[in-house]
Formats: C-alpha cells, sequence, structure tokens
C-alpha cells in the first residue's frame, strides 16, 4: 500500500480502506509505502507491520516523483526513520539510470547507501526504469551491501540482473505478480519482474523460497481474466515444470521421442 496524494497519484488512493480488508495470513509481513511525514502519519494509524520509504538518486526524480531535491528526499527519510517504531526499509529509485538525467553514478548511490544504512534495517537498490544490466547490478549490490533489489524488466533483463544481485549477495527481491506494476512518474516504464517467472528461477536453481508456485501462478490466472489481458509473466502461460502437471505417461513418452 501507498501513503500517497491521492490527487497527483490516484491510482493509490485509498489505502486505508485496503488495509482494512486485508486477511492477514499466518507470518506474512504486510508494508506500506511513504514519502514524507504526512505519509508516514497516514501509515502509524494502521496494523501494517513495515514502513518503506522510497527516495531517488537524482535531483530530477525526486523532483517529478516527490516535490523535493535530493537533500530535501534524504531530510525526509531520515526524519521517518528516526520517528518511526517498526521495522523500516528505505528504497533508493533509479539508482542504475533516471529518464531524466540518463546513467546515474554510483558513487552517489553508494554515499546515500552508507548514510541511510545507519538508521535503516534494510537498503534495496531499484532498477526503477529497467536499464541495468547484471554486472552493474552485481557491482553496486556488492559495493553497497544492499540487503535487496527492486527488478523492473522493460528491456529484458529483470530476471539476470535477479540473479546477478544473488549473487552479490542480495536477499531480498521485489516482484509483481503476472508482472503487473510500473510508476507513473517514469515514462514507458513497465512492471516488475513477474514474482512466479522469479520464483521458477530461484527454486529451480536451488534457493528456497518458501512459496507455493502452482497457486501464485494461479492467482495470475485469475488476475488476468479479471483485468481481460494477458500479463507479462510467463510462467503462469506456460506452466510450472511440466513433470508437477502432466500424466506420467506423457513425460515418458515424451523422454523417449528426445
Amino acid at each position: 500500500m501507498s501513503f500517497v496524494r491521492p490527487d497527483l497519484v490516484p491510482q493509490m488512493a485509498g489505502a486505508e480502506e485496503v488495509v482494512a480488508e486485508i486477511d492477514r495470513a499466518g507470518e506474512t509481513e504486510y508494508s506500506g509505502l511513504v514519502l514524507n511525514l504526512e505519509g508516514y502519519e497516514r501509515f502509524a494509524e494502521t496494523p501494517l507491520d513495515r514502513v518503506n520509504c522510497t527516495l531517488a538518486a537524482t535531483e530530477s526524480f525526486n523532483r517529478r516523483n516527490g516535490n523535493a531535491s535530493l537533500a530535501e528526499a534524504l531530510g525526509r527519510v531520515l526524519a521517518i526513520l528516526e520517528r518511526s517504531k517498526r521495522p523500516t526499509t528505505v528504497t533508493i529509485s533509479v539508482a542504475f539510470g533516471c529518464p531524466f538525467e540518463g546513467r546515474v553514478d554510483p558513487g552517489v548511490v553508494a554515499e546515500l547507501a552508507q548514510e541511510l544504512a545507519v538508521s535503516a534495517g534494510e537498503v534495496v537498490l531499484a532498477d526503477t526504469i529497467g536499464v541495468a544490466t547484471p554486472r552493474q547490478v552485481r557491482s553496486l549490490v556488492e559495493r553497497t551491501g544492499a540487503i535487496g533489489v527492486h527488478l523492473h524488466n522493460t528491456r529484458n533483463t529483470g530476471f539476470a540482473n535477479a540473479y546477478a544481485a544473488l549473487e552479490g549477495g542480495a536477499r531480498l527481491f521485489d516482484a509483481s505478480v503476472g508482472g503487473l506494476g510500473g510508476c507513473p512518474f517514469a515514462p514507458r516504464a513497465t512492471g516488475n519482474v513477474a514474482t512466479e517467472d522469479l520464483v521458477y528461477l530461484l527454486e529451480g536453481d536451488g534457493v528456497a523460497t518458501g512459496i507455493d508456485l502452482d497457486r501464485l501462478a494461479g492467482i495470475s490466472e485469475w488476475l488476468e481474466e479479471l483485468l481481460g489481458r494477458e500479463l507479462p509473466g510467463q510462467v503462469y502461460r506456460a506452466g510450472p515444470f511440466p513433470s508437477r502437471t502432466a500424466p506420467a505417461a506423457d513425460s515418458a513418452a515424451t523422454s523417449s521421442s528426445a
């Protein structure tokens, strides 16, 4: 849930109403996104578990996304971190490239991450417009010590970047079911990496996620029907690994013909 101004971002209006309808499950952690103290005050009135703050690595994106300079955005985040009594995550957006300023200096991101890590429980690097490549991602994750990444698959590098981040030490991955999402302040930015596709990649390489892939793919199928359009994710359309769903006889026949 995002606690932002509904007049500026109407797609994210009614966060409190959404929170009230959540059927909380087990040990699942629920978080809310805030950009300033006003948003934090709204968040604090909810039972959400974690506050997620964000700021951009460039002046221009901070101006467009939060009507603040980089210094002002950093001050806002630090003020929230000081006030928060709940676990915190800070996401540095456009960490690899900005739609208004181009490539971002990794040194700037590293300095921001270092300053934020003093107060934040988690620091996440976001490839907001999907321009990063695997070597860049692994290098910046290692340099900053970031615990996680927020990746978009805009240029079809999102999943390779996720694996590079894993190799660099990241253990937290933002994703969205079916690959939905985007950013209203990032021109031509498409959705996040699809959760089910990322789970398939990780589980296939022996990284336990604790997520039921079949049920997750089923949610994407439901969303496709609800929205009336095909989603960017691929696993929900292709299905998990064939041996999970195909009859044994078919599997054997396929093996024989290979």
